[in-house]
């Protein structure tokens, strides 16, 4: 059996795929803790511990295993917290791809926030830690198990449906925390977006937006029945890689156009590139985004 990878994030050049860093190099984690107001981690208890330099800066009982109940009753994820500001009045949560970490997207914070933004709390969860079947069982951070090469039938449905639970716990905490869901903009990358693409279907309170990178819907036959109406208030960025070899093209597009037809504002770019981002992906995103943060 074929392992497959949905994770790594992969900064492409404007060239495209070719000359793209690996997605392990912990590019700009300096220039981020530089550009950032408060570099910060928290677990589960919501507790936030200081440092510039990723898992280091958590002691070992802030570990994977813990559990502590949030305020939605839902335990929550360990996360990497990015402000870009003091009192930040709005939130992003952004999910990893397969195999990664919260640290994974940490980088495009200054490569992506602009001088005249109000100031964002970055949420990066980590995955819970699970065996995933296609990957021969080995154990890594996944938001749900793969089990099948096909996209229609590759999310285990009930992974899929525990980590919109977990996602919904630190919107929850973000509301707690005094931001509205209205100011909440929830993005993802590959196996991340598609839990992105998930949650925002199900919501009944709608998200300032919501972003899917390199991804498509889970179950999508179940798409109408998992559909809150409100949810199709929430703008939607979609963006793919012409030459994805992990998650097809044609999956992201089929993605987009059935969430347009059951009524989301679909604002769809492709490039060419492969499994990765782009820094024109970077540029529409930021404006993308200005237009969310100047409502």
């Amino acid at each position: 059996m074929n392992g497959v990878n949905e994770g790594g994030r992969r900064i492409a050049s404007r060239q495209g795929a070719d000359d793209a860093p690996s997605g392990n190099e912990p590019r700009g984690r300096r220039a981020v803790a530089a550009t950032v107001a408060r570099p910060l981690h928290e677990n589960r208890d919501g507790v936030e511990v200081g440092g510039d330099d990723g898992a280091s800066a958590l002691p070992p009982q802030c570990g994977m295993d813990s559990q502590v109940i949030g305020n939605s009753g839902q335990a929550l994820l360990d996360a990497v917290v990015r402000e870009t500001g003091p009192a930040p009045a709005w939130a992003i949560v952004w999910l990893h791809g397969l195999g990664a970490d919260g640290h994974d997207f940490e980088p495009i914070v200054p490569e992506l926030v602009r001088r005249d933004w109000p100031a964002i709390r970055f949420v990066f969860p980590h995955a819970p830690v699970r065996p995933v079947t296609i990957n021969n069982g080995v154990r890594m951070r996944a938001w749900y198990d793969i089990r099948d090469m096909d996209l229609a039938n590759r999310a285990d449905e009930a992974g899929v449906e525990e980590s919109v639970a977990q996602v919904e716990a630190l919107i929850a905490r973000e509301n707690a925390r005094g931001i509205p869901s209205e100011r909440i903009v929830l993005a993802g990358f590959s196996q991340g977006g598609a839990i992105a693409l998930a949650a925002g279907l199900r919501r009944r309170e709608p998200l300032a937006g919501l972003v899917a990178l390199s991804t498509y819907l889970p179950a999508p036959q179940k798409a109408d029945t998992h559909l809150q109406e409100p949810a199709r208030s929430q703008p939607l960025f979609f963006a793919h890689g012409t030459q994805d070899p992990v998650v097809p093209f044609q999956a992201g597009q089929y993605s987009a156009a059935l969430l347009q037809k059951l009524g989301f504002a679909v604002d769809w770019h492709s490039y060419p590139m492969a499994h990765q981002v782009c820094a024109e992906e970077i540029r529409d995103l930021g404006d993308w985004l200005s237009r969310r943060l100047s409502t």
